[in-house]
């Protein structure tokens, strides 16, 4: 059986992965990946990535770096989007994924107006996501952990917007028939979100924020993690 990709941009903090992991686990777990199948491709690392032919279907991970940085290897990464593109395969990116499957399909990416968005927050589904087949099944607003500096400021020609936060109008966006992406972290954990924003606390209060209430409200996020497990289950990569 052809391989399912996760491509990897970046990598938790080294305090947070020594004791929550890091992303290929959290993907895996969430999304219930076969281990067998799954490969890892660490594409910040200089990692090539296969010929899209050639795997069953990618997710593309969280980074610390920007999109607007340009890097050799995340443009590389847009270019073989394009090329999965072309061929209808299965891909969902989460954070930086997100925003770097939009910058590869002629989106806009760029710093949120107002400073990072942070923090267990509530979605807000868009009309027309009650028909969309991996939205259908989620309440018209849910929760998810979030935390992001740059978002999708303008969304590629074509893209449907299923999703928004109050700050961010661009949370989740369908591209084709097997190709979406989430502004939130459906892979999160509650723990995970409360150890980003002990790590940022100081970023939060110098941009005006309160990393005090922003703890208080983490919660689980079950409807967003679902997301996850509808689009490998759809796709046929899950082992459920």
């Amino acid at each position: 059986m052809k391989p399912i990709l996760i491509i990897r941009t970046g990598h938790a903090p080294d305090n947070i992965r020594a004791r929550h992991g890091d992303f290929p686990h959290w993907f895996r777990l969430s999304a219930r990946l076969p281990l067998p199948r799954v490969r890892v491709v660490n594409v910040a690392a200089g990692e090539g990535l296969p010929p899209p032919q050639e795997v069953a279907g990618a997710m593309i991970t969280g980074s610390a770096a920007m999109v607007t940085e340009r890097a050799p290897w995340s443009e590389q990464t847009a270019g073989w989007i394009r090329a999965a593109m072309d061929i209808d395969l299965p891909l969902l990116g989460v954070c930086y994924g997100h925003q770097l499957m939009s910058h590869a399909l002629g989106g806009r990416v760029d710093y949120l107006p107002g400073g990072r968005e942070i923090g267990t927050l509530p979605i807000e589904l868009l009309p027309g996501a009650e028909r969309d087949p991996l939205t259908a099944h989620l309440p018209a607003q849910f929760r998810a952990h979030t935390t992001h500096e740059q978002s999708v400021l303008e969304v590629p020609k074509g893209a449907q917007v299923l999703a928004r936060s109050a700050r961010d109008p661009h949370h989740l966006l369908r591209y084709g028939r097997n190709a979406i992406s989430v502004q939130f972290h459906p892979e999160f954990n509650a723990d995970v979100m409360r150890a980003y924003i002990k790590r940022k606390h100081h970023d939060m209060r110098r941009e005006g924020f309160d990393p005090h209430h922003a703890f208080r409200q983490v919660a689980a996020t079950p409807n967003a993690r679902r997301l996850l497990r509808m689009f490998s289950r759809r796709h046929g990569l899950s082992h459920d």
